[in-house]
């Protein structure tokens, strides 16, 4: 069964990026409990950003489970990068995805690395950078299975990367490495843009994509773009995802419209197998 999921910001430097909630994490939980989602996604300023202690109560009354957690504050606060041409700032990137993996592991949900990935450029090559990346996602990916999870690694539009933007680099990335797991993150916004067609990049990640961004074409909740979803749904049955798909989009044109506009679209297009 495809499950729904919605996501939270706590990231004050991420302001006016594609989350549907923001700030108040409990009354959020119960909006989206109440819309009927069966997860969060989380976007936290740090590891002990959010104790334990105070979600699994959150967690237990709303029925509520975490899709995922974001690592991307290591980027949009620290400027930590996978690829940084400085040692120690790539050393301060792994250390933050690991405190990230660990939060998200007690949750029993993977944690996502994006922007953290970095680029190459300025005194840093191509090769050089694919191969600091390749290293980390084998360290992290390792790391992420101490909490029987794996961990999801996203292609970027190439004005966001230049290393990875399409599913099937992507998989000729996880094939590289040396861990096995590692997974893709299909976000549709960033496919809209490097793909030449979304549902063939879809089959191209294949078993290898376990996580599912559900966006329209300008990043706004689905519905409020020109993306068509028809062969997109197809081709993630027929690859037998069974993962979230997760509302990654701006609070468009407010948190509770987005959130409420994205479950129509979800119950419309995945509704009948729940």
């Amino acid at each position: 069964m495809i499950r729904s999921a919605v996501t939270i910001s706590l990231v004050n430097e991420a302001r006016g990026g594609p989350f549907v909630y923001w700030d108040d994490f409990a009354g959020s939980c119960r909006k989206a409990a109440a819309l009927g989602y069966h997860a969060v996604e989380i976007f936290a300023p740090s590891a002990d950003a959010l104790p334990m202690a105070m979600l699994q109560p959150i967690f237990f009354e709303n029925e509520l489970e975490v899709a995922a957690v974001g690592t991307g504050a290591g980027w949009v606060k620290h400027r930590l990068s996978l690829t940084s041409a400085d040692e120690s700032v790539r050393r301060g990137a792994i250390e933050f995805i690991q405190g990230m993996i660990d939060f998200g592991g007690r949750c029993q949900a993977p944690a996502i690395i994006g922007s953290m990935q970095g680029r190459h450029g300025e005194g840093v090559t191509p090769q050089q950078a694919r191969d600091w990346l390749r290293a980390a996602l084998d360290v992290l990916g390792e790391h992420a299975r101490r909490h029987n999870v794996p961990l999801i690694y996203e292609p970027l539009n190439r004005y966001e990367t230049n290393l990875v933007n399409t599913m099937a680099a992507g998989v000729e990335l996880l094939q590289s490495l040396q861990t096995d797991n590692v997974r893709l993150l299909a976000d549709l916004f960033h496919m809209n843009i490097e793909e030449t067609d979304i549902a063939a990049g879809i089959l191209a990640g294949g078993r290898f994509i376990g996580h599912v961004h559900f966006v329209d074409s300008n990043r706004r909740p689905v519905g409020n773009g020109h993306m068509q979803y028809g062969s997109i749904v197809s081709a993630l049955h027929d690859i037998g995802y069974d993962g979230f798909v997760s509302a990654e989009a701006f609070p468009w044109p407010n948190s509770d419209a987005a959130a409420a506009q994205t479950m129509r679209a979800y119950q419309y297009w995945f509704g009948a197998e729940g």
